[in-house]
This record gives C-alpha cells, sequence and structure tokens, in this order.
C-alpha cells in the first residue's frame, strides 16, 4: 500500500545507514572507482555506492508516487511531466562543468600608468634547494626545521654587498611599457652562474637555418636557467591581493623583523609604488584596471609598510578609494584583512560560521565538499571569524586609527556596519552574490545574534576542529599550506590559538616557509600564487625538447631534469617518507582531513608542498616516461632508479581523479554540486565552489595514461581503457558549438584547444572528426594577418576570444609568441595538410620574434585562475614556442610529407 509516512521514513533510514553507518567501509575502498567502491557514502570522491544510489532512488520514489497519490488528477500529471522533465535535464542537460558564456557584462575599463622607469635596489639573489634551506636557517635560526625534500625550493636573499643583475649598475621597470616583468634577475644570474662554469653560450651570429634549429637555438639558451637540482623557476606572481594579506599578518603578529627584514619592506613598497595606476589605484593583478579590491589592500599594505598618510601615493589611493564610495564598498576578502587590522567592525562582514564542519559528511553542503583551495582558505577565516580575532593594538597605533579616516566616506563611529555587508564596488562584482546567498547571509546574521548558548556550543566544537585541520594541512605540507592566502592565516591562528607568543613553535616553523612565497624580479618584491610552478613548467620542458627530437642532443639538462622528477614525486622518496606528511597518508587521516591519495603523484610546485594535482601528475609521469627511453638516460651510470610500483603509485592517482562525469578535476573528485555557485561568497572570482573537470585536467591525464599504459599495457589494463572512453564522452560535452573549449587556467582558446584536440586525438578520435575538424577552423578564423594568433586575459574574463587579440602587450596586429604557440600545437597535432599554410605561417611568425640570444620576448600575462585574475608564468615565452617548433619539424612534416621550413 502507498504511504507517505512509510515512504519518508525509509527515505531517511536509508540516508542514515548508507550516509552514516556505511560510511568508510571497508576502510581499504576509501576514494576507490568502480567496481572497488565503498558501501556508503565515500567522503573522497563526494558519491554513494551504487547501491545506496539505488536505494535512495526506490524510497524517495515511493514517496513521492505516495504523495501524488494523495493529491488531484491534474496535480499528479503536472507531478509526473516534473519528474520526467528533471530526468531529461539530469540527462541532457548543460554539463555543471560547461564554463558558460559569453559574459553579458564584459569588461570595458583598461589599466592606464603614468610613463616613469623605476629603479630597483641592487643586492638580491636566488637560492635553490639546499642551498636555499641552509640560507634560511642562516637567517632565522629559531631552532625549528625544515622538512620535506629540498628540491625545488627556490628563496631570494639580500646582500647590499652584490651586484643583483648579472653584474648591471641598473635595473629599471616602467609598467607603462608593459606590467609584465621579464624575469630578468633570475635569468641574468643562471646566465652567469652557467658561464662561470665554463658553458656554451648562444651566438647571436647563429641563425636558425630551419624550425627545428630555431627550436635548437632555443633550448640552447633555456637550459642556462635550469637550476642546480635541474628544475625551472620562474616569476610566478600576478595577483595583487596576496602579498598585502601578508603584511597584515605581519603588522598584527608584532612587526616581527624576522619575519619582514628591512629588505623585504623596502622592496615590497618598490613593487606597489611600481604597479600603482595613474588613477591612483591597483588592480586584481597586474594587466587589470584598478579595483576596489586590488586598491584596498595595496594601499593599506603602503601604508603598514611606512607609507606616510599625506604621501602622494597614499593621497592618490585614498582619492580612488573614496570616489568609489569608500573601502564599505570593497570585495569581501579585503574586508576580512580589514576586521583583522581593527579598521573595520565584524559586523560589516558576513559570517563565516565554523559550527558548518560539524554537519554529517553526508550532508548534501558541506565545507569538506568544496573545492580545496576554496575549503583551505575558508577554514582560517572561519576560526579567525568565531575568535573575531582583531588586532590588540588597534585602538591606539596611530596607523590604524589613521586608516579609519582614510578608507571612508563617514566618520568610522558613525557607520552602521550590519547593513554594508552586501555592499561591494560594480568594478569588484565579478561574481554578484544571487538572493540565495544573500538571504542565507541574513538568516546567519540572525543566528550570529540570537544563537546563544546553542551557539557558542556547536562553534567551540568548530573552533576546536578547525585548528586541528590547520594543524594537520600544516605538517602534511611542510608548513608550505596550499596556497598563499591560507598560509597566512594558518599562520595567524597558530599565533593566535597559542597566546598570541611569537616564541610558539608552529608559529616559528611557518616564519621559515614565508620566504617559500617570495619572488624578486624587475618590479621589486612580490607574493607569489603558490610557492612556484617548479614541476609543471619543468615537465612541459622536457616534453618540448623530447618531441622536437632534441633532448638527447641536451646530456646534461636531461639528466638534472630526470633525477628532479625523481626527487619530486610526493611522498615517496626516503626524504619525504622521514617528513610528517607521511604518517597522514593512511585511510583514517585522510578521511578526517578529507585528503585524496597522495603518494606517487607530482606536485606543481615541490614535492614538499604535498598537495598532488591530476594534471601535474600526468605530465610528471609523462616527463619521467618519456626520459627514461632517451640514450642520456640509459647510458647515465648514476641515472636514479624510481621503481615500476612508484610508477604504478601515480597511475592510481589519476584514476581515483576521474569524476563521475569522465572529466578530470584538479586536486581531488567533485564532491559537490553545480548549485553551490549560488553560495559563492567572494563576488570576485567565478567557478570556485566546488573541483569541476576541465579540459585541460583531463587531456593532461590523458598523456600520462596513454603513455604509461603503452609501456605497461598489462596494469590496470580495463580500467585505464574504460577511464580513456569516459574521457572521450567529456572532452565533446564541454566543446561549444563553434568548435572552441574554453580555456579555465591559461589565456584562453587558444590554450584550451591545444588540450581539447590532443584529448581527441588521445581518445582515438580520427583526424577527420567533425569535433577536431571544428576546433582547427575555429583557430584559423582568428589567425591574424602576420601569421600569429593573440589573446590577453580578457578571454577569460569575458568567455569571449578578446577583441583586440593581445594587442595591449603582443605586436601590433594582436598577435602573441605564447598564444600562437598554443594555436601551432593544437592545429600540428590534427596533422592535416590542408592547413599546412596556416601552419606555417604560424611557424615563421614564431621563428621571426626570436631574438639573438635564443630567448623569446615577454609579452602579456599567459595564466589565470578563477576565471578573473591573472597570473605569471616567465616560461612560457620559451617552452611552448619550442615545442611547437619541434612538432612542427618532427611529427607534422613527417606526416604530410614535403619539405618543411
Amino acid at each position: 500500500p502507498l504511504s507517505p509516512l512509510y515512504g519518508g521514513l525509509a527515505f531517511m533510514l536509508s540516508v542514515l545507514v548508507f550516509g552514516q553507518l556505511l560510511q568508510g567501509r571497508p576502510k581499504k575502498r576509501l576514494g576507490n572507482i568502480f567496481p572497488e567502491r565503498e558501501w556508503g557514502y565515500d567522503k573522497i570522491r563526494g558519491e554513494y555506492s551504487a547501491l545506496a544510489a539505488a536505494t535512495f532512488f526506490a524510497t524517495f520514489g515511493y514517496f513521492y508516487i505516495s504523495v501524488l497519490a494523495m493529491l488531484p488528477t491534474f496535480v499528479q500529471i503536472m507531478g509526473c511531466a516534473s519528474a520526467v522533465g528533471f530526468a531529461i535535464w539530469v540527462v541532457f542537460g548543460t554539463p555543471v562543468s560547461m564554463p558558460g558564456g559569453p559574459r553579458t557584462h564584459p569588461i570595458d575599463r583598461h589599466p592606464r600608468w603614468n610613463k616613469k622607469p623605476f629603479e630597483f635596489e641592487q643586492g638580491w639573489f636566488s637560492a635553490v634547494s639546499s642551498e636555499s634551506h641552509d640560507l634560511t636557517l642562516k637567517e632565522l635560526p629559531n631552532g625549528e626545521p625544515l622538512t620535506g625534500e629540498p628540491f625545488g625550493r627556490q628563496t631570494w636573499h639580500f646582500d647590499q654587498k652584490k651586484k643583483t643583475a648579472g653584474g648591471k649598475d641598473t635595473i629599471t621597470h616602467d609598467c607603462s611599457v608593459n606590467p609584465n616583468t621579464s624575469d630578468k634577475l633570475f635569468r641574468a644570474q643562471r646566465i652567469s652562474a652557467w658561464k662561470a662554469k665554463g658553458g656554451k653560450v648562444p651566438e647571436h651570429k647563429w641563425v636558425p637555418k630551419d624550425a627545428k634549429d630555431c627550436a635548437r637555438k632555443g633550448i640552447a639558451f633555456y637550459q642556462m636557467l635550469q637550476c642546480e637540482d635541474g628544475h625551472w623557476a620562474g616569476d610566478y606572481g600576478g595577483p595583487h591581493f596576496l602579498m598585502p594579506g601578508m603584511i597584515v599578518v605581519w603588522y598584527v603578529t608584532g612587526k616581527d623583523e624576522a619575519f619582514l627584514p628591512a629588505s623585504k619592506r623596502r622592496a615590497m613598497r618598490h613593487y606597489l609604488t611600481v604597479h600603482q595606476q595613474a588613477d591612483g589605484g591597483w588592480g586584481t593583478h597586474i594587466e587589470s584596471p584598478s579595483t576596489m579590491f586590488g586598491t584596498t589592500l595595496c594601499y593599506v599594505a603602503l601604508r603598514l609598510l611606512g607609507v606616510q598618510p599625506h604621501d602622494p601615493r597614499s593621497l592618490k589611493a585614498q582619492k580612488f578609494i573614496k570616489d568609489q564610495k569608500g573601502a564599505l564598498y570593497t570585495a569581501s576578502w579585503a574586508k576580512f584583512y580589514l576586521c583583522l587590522l581593527g579598521v573595520m567592525h565584524w559586523d560589516g562582514h558576513c559570517s563565516i560560521p565554523a559550527e558548518f564542519w560539524m554537519l554529517p559528511d553526508w550532508f548534501p553542503f558541506h565545507p569538506g565538499r568544496l573545492w580545496c583551495h576554496c575549503r583551505m582558505v575558508y577554514l582560517p577565516m572561519s576560526y579567525l571569524y568565531g575568535k573575531r580575532f582583531v588586532y590588540s593594538d588597534a585602538e591606539k597605533d596611530p596607523v590604524t586609527l589613521g586608516l579609519r579616516k582614510e578608507l571612508y566616506c563617514e566618520d568610522y563611529g558613525s557607520i552602521d556596519w550590519d547593513a554594508t555587508r552586501h555592499w561591494v564596488a560594480p568594478m569588484d562584482n565579478y561574481s554578484p552574490k544571487p538572493w540565495t546567498m544573500r538571504y542565507a547571509q541574513d538568516l546567519l546574521a540572525y543566528w550570529e545574534r540570537l544563537g546563544g548558548p546553542l551557539l557558542r556550543l556547536l562553534r567551540g566544537w568548530g573552533l576546536e576542529y578547525t585548528i586541528d585541520y590547520m594543524a594537520a594541512e600544516d605538517l602534511q605540507t611542510n608548513f608550505i599550506c596550499i596556497g598563499p592566502v591560507n598560509k597566512v592565516l594558518n599562520m595567524l591562528c597558530a599565533w593566535e590559538h597559542g597566546g598570541r607568543k611569537n616564541d610558539n613553535p608552529k608559529y616559528q616553523r611557518h616564519l621559515l616557509r614565508i620566504p617559500d612565497y617570495l619572488w624578486v624580479a624587475e618590479d621589486g618584491m612580490k607574493m607569489q600564487g603558490y610557492n612556484g610552478s617548479q614541476c609543471w613548467d619543468t615537465s612541459f620542458a622536457v616534453q618540448a625538447a623530447v618531441e622536437g627530437g632534441l633532448a638527447d642532443e641536451f646530456p646534461e639538462m636531461t639528466r638534472k631534469a630526470y633525477e628532479y622528477f625523481e626527487r619530486t614525486q610526493i611522498l615517496s622518496t626516503e626524504v619525504s617518507k622521514k617528513s610528517p606528511a607521511y604518517g597522514y597518508e593512511d585511510e583514517e587521516s585522510r578521511r578526517k582531513y578529507y585528503r585524496h591519495v597522495s603518494e606517487g603523484g607530482w606536485p606543481f610546485s615541490t614535492s614538499a608542498h604535498g598537495w598532488p594535482i591530476s594534471d601535474c601528475t600526468s605530465e610528471g609521469l609523462k616527463g619521467v616516461l618519456l626520459l627514461r627511453e632517451l640514450d642520456a638516460i640509459k647510458s647515465w651510470g648514476k641515472s636514479p632508479k624510481i621503481s615500476d610500483q612508484r610508477l604504478f603509485n601515480a597511475c592510481n592517482v589519476l584514476l581515483t581523479l576521474q569524476n563521475f562525469d569522465g572529466g578530470f578535476a584538479t586536486y581531488e573528485n567533485n564532491r559537490g554540486y553545480g548549485w553551490y555557485e549560488a553560495l559563492n561568497p567572494s563576488e570576485v572570482f567565478g567557478d570556485i565552489m566546488i573541483d569541476y573537470s576541465y579540459v585541460e585536467c583531463t587531456t593532461a591525464s590523458l598523456t600520462g595514461l596513454t603513455t604509461f599504459h603503452k609501456l605497461f599495457p598489462d596494469h590496470r589494463t580495463d580500467e585505464i581503457k574504460y577511464a580513456i572512453s569516459r574521457a572521450r564522452s567529456f572532452l565533446k560535452s564541454i566543446q561549444r558549438k563553434d568548435g572552441s573549449w574554453y580555456g579555465s587556467w591559461a589565456c584562453c582558446f587558444t590554450y584550451a584547444a591545444w588540450f581539447g584536440v590532443e584529448g581527441l586525438l588521445l581518445c582515438g578520435e580520427p583526424t577527420t572528426s567533425q569535433n577536431i575538424r571544428a576546433c582547427v577552423e575555429f583557430l584559423k578564423k582568428h589567425q591574424k594577418p602576420n601569421g600569429g594568433w593573440g589573446e590577453d586575459f580578457r578571454s577569460c574574463f569575458d568567455k569571449s576570444y578578446a577583441k583586440e587579440g593581445m594587442k595591449a602587450y603582443g605586436d601590433s596586429q594582436g598577435a602573441g609568441i605564447v598564444p600562437t604557440a598554443w594555436a601551432l600545437l593544437a592545429i600540428g597535432a590534427a596533422k592535416n595538410v590542408k592547413d599546412r599554410d596556416s601552419i606555417e605561417r604560424g611557424v615563421k611568425y614564431l621563428m621571426s620574434r626570436q631574438l639573438p640570444s635564443g630567448d623569446w620576448p615577454q609579452e602579456g600575462i599567459s595564466g589565470v585562475f578563477n576565471r578573473s585574475c591573472g597570473i605569471t608564468y616567465t616560461s612560457y615565452r620559451n617552452v611552448f614556442p619550442i615545442w611547437a617548433l619541434g612538432r612542427y619539424s618532427n611529427k607534422y612534416l613527417p606526416a604530410v610529407g614535403g619539405k618543411g621550413i
């Protein structure tokens, strides 16, 4: 008999059984894929077992039908139609990982700087690996250890007796010419070191005779930049909102000289001065027009670093801020730092309830289901919000008292803070909060006021858990943390939890890892978006050399890279297994702290960082497998041993990272739902709530799996083939109607086209496939008359191909080196003779742009994240032209025949 009561009870009981009682059983299946899933809810994958899903469907279906049976016929018909419509939408609707676009409100402002070259002081030099560890421990002799692999670590140090730029007298930068730096300091030092050991420098009179020789000269130059431990370092800056957060934490923890010595403070002031725009503001990143988000934080940072309120820089910034109605209209992340500093009341910030961590893991919305970068930022934010942390001297410090006047149009004491919580300037409002989030935050405001003893009880439990979770994150990452925002906030939480004492051992261990995030270039000292992009850049460099058939010509370079890969595989070396991080790799720890399997993966940066990523793991795995086949490695008597089991571990990491939709996410599986974006609290970023599947991560993962499968055809054969089949369907599902793919991690459509075309080919799609031809024709449509391609961060921001291409910082036609290389990699992979003219025009363009040194010029920003923020990859101007020229010479020409360029 139909009974809504029995149906409802049966459904709730099934949720409790599979969500709570059977969660984590059997233990060894945590994070596994079909057919060895957990019986209940798997919190690592964010999925239920097939049995659980079937039970939910049956019990809820029974409940739904029982309810309909009690209603009039018309309502029953509507109910059935709604159920059918919902099922059709689930099966055939727009995939949750489809980025959408174009945006209805494209960016309509441009950055502008006054023409002025700023001179930077001498004395900065870089150190890597063990030398970096030694110098850090010498400069900060606090008795605490630096754990984890030293390979890949890159830090900057100051010695006023040293010449910074390879002996040059002056170092200047003028943002009105290009806000992007060329990494002159680092590159000059590497070339100087190369010459000192007798290395040969490419001669200016070497005029490449063909495309392959052009690539050869490019490698001859680029090998000089390789660090002693085998990686390539470079500027990974760009965002302006990172360093101010660190400066706020430095200030509120007592302005510790060991944290930021005078030399670093000068270099940071220089950076902020160089990038201040003509209107007095700063952008969210170096190519962004001024925003309230960037300006509020950068101005506060300048003041905390000692710039006076009547300094011309300050007056210009104050005018910009007040012209936008004051700091009440800055973005929520900026408001958070203002609250910490005591120049905004916490009532002006929306609630970040730590008690949400106390929800059951299977609850439809849980913080553990968020994308890890989002999760790990709001984790310390929830602790500091719950504690209502405020700088202890805020009421008497002249700087904070001054900022209370300088940041607002109103008298500070008269502001109705609660009424301002949702205020944000249009220039910051990239992802406007929908009504759902505004109402949710309003309800939480009532909870803050009326929660009483229950709130205090639940929040106490939540705060206790969050501080424990942060302590685990610190140890799992050797106190580097996943990124710069949660790095400094975790550090502040450790200081607060330790009684606000600077001799707290956890705070001191955090201090040792601050240098990991700092980089020095012509524009001064900046905070990077990660502790570098070392493994990522190195894996691309290796693949470029190998595909061009040139790697064996540079045996020293390839051997150093191979050793670097061996030492960088996560939790796989003797050193890394002795670090605290290895103790968190068991199933119980991973389940408690929502961590995907780490052992065997490769990172974006360093092994010590500890977070594996799908594409980085795959590119690292592919790099190792390609290098192992080279004569330079086979004949190397001292070659480090990488066991087959370590390669099997990498394969396992990749297979477990495939999402339900067939695509691959970044660090973890997508554990949440598309509707989470309706709860995005950030305003300035887009699509940050869950770990979506991406065309880039999917194809990168395929490259590793297919290369691995060729060499180990009997290992997990069926699973790899199944993964490839599912990935093929995913790639087709998110291709746009015009043949393009949207690039989420670089600028933008040319980058994604390379991954999209290559991914389909790896899945067995023929080169004549309609999907591949559509993408190639899309690219050819955007080729410039001079043979190049160009786009900048506006493509990502607007989700539409940039109308002016790369005209701002590329050439006069809007073409650029890196987008051209990406487009050539895509079209060249298709190996179609009808594209030859287009390809060879692009090849000629790259060859014509090569400098006499073998380098290529630095142009616009290449990387992007969270849809709206640009980030720097100085290596891309070298690696991708080399790769595109090598693919043309070594792959495309043999496939289509005839004499090439």
